[in-house]
């Protein structure tokens, strides 16, 4: 028996990397799965190796951001499979640029996959699940990029955030329905991330592969966690964010006030802050500079 025997899940963005392998395990955990994907060739293809391999599936094509295709997620896994028990987001794109140089449609539409990808299925399932007054799971994908921002992305570290943001929100609002709402930061080489890597680690990648050493980087062993935050056997998690990769699984504490300093009792004068500033900075053992967080990170490659 899987994790996810007579489980139905929706995932998006399916059809390559991260989702493909998320799709192929709860597959393989014994769910039947709705391959939601833009690409519609290539989700058809996830789906027909998930029915070749014994399971169920069936293939949406679609934009997730659209709110017709999301609720026709939540339709299809009811009409197809009898119900819908949970649904990772997974959708996404890269649109890299530094700020100065990045132009309007590059933000929007890594906001708008991002955010209203989420959005919009999520807010389907859980009208669901209100509706049914069944149970249910949200896995979404943000990443160390949102967490802890990264050089070049500012378009897609506001959207991994504000990601976070929104599962710890919807989970406190759906508690009450006995629904789960978690976040992952993965780390793996994808077809969006491999071209990130230099020349030279890419050719060590490579023959470590064929050395039949474990990739730690692999997309798929993201999959593992998200079968498990998908089950059943997570019912007692929700708002939490991990960072998930190889054979590591981390838990992310939360924004937390770490210092304060006080005015006495009264508003501040503007010329007296300056000369506190540095007790704040003090306290918090925190540089006041710009720093690189991506460097505090156990894991490099972002997903």
């Amino acid at each position: 028996m899987g994790l996810l025997e007579d489980k139905v899940v929706v995932v998006t963005g399916a059809g390559r990397g991260i989702g493909r392998g998320e799709a192929m395990e709860c597959a393989r955990q014994g769910a039947a799965v709705v391959v939601a994907e833009f690409d519609a060739e290539a989700g058809e293809e996830v789906a027909k190796e998930i029915t070749a391999a014994g399971g169920r599936a069936i293939s949406v094509p679609g934009d997730v951001a659209d709110a017709d295709v999301a609720d026709g997620l939540v339709t299809t896994a009811v009409e197809q499979f009898g119900a819908l028990d949970a649904v990772v987001n997974n959708a996404g794109i890269l649109r890299d640029r530094t700020l100065v140089k990045m132009s309007d449609a590059e933000w929007d539409d890594v906001i708008r996959v991002h955010l209203r990808g989420h959005f919009a299925p999520t807010r389907a399932a859980c009208r669901y699940w209100r509706e049914s007054e069944r149970p249910g799971h949200l896995v979404h994908t943000a990443s160390t990029s949102g967490i802890l921002g990264n050089f070049g992305q500012s378009n897609y570290g506001a959207a991994k955030a504000g990601i976070a943001a929104f599962s710890t929100i919807v989970a406190m609002e759906m508690a009450r329905y006995n629904v789960t709402s978690n976040a992952i930061a993965p780390s793996a080489l994808t077809r969006m991330t491999e071209a990130l890597l230099p020349p030279d680690v890419r050719e060590d990648r490579r023959a470590s592969l064929e050395r039949g050493e474990f990739d730690f980087f692999d997309p798929d062993n993201v999959a593992p966690f998200v079968a498990y935050l998908a089950s059943d056997h997570s019912s007692h998690i929700s708002g939490k964010v991990f960072g998930v990769q190889g054979d590591s699984v981390e838990l992310y504490q939360p924004f937390t006030s770490v210092a304060e300093i006080r005015g006495d009792g009264h508003r501040w004068d503007p010329e007296a802050i300056p000369g506190r500033m540095a007790e704040l900075f003090e306290q918090a053992g925190i540089d006041p500079a710009p720093e690189n967080m991506m460097a505090r990170s156990r894991h490099r490659i972002v997903g």
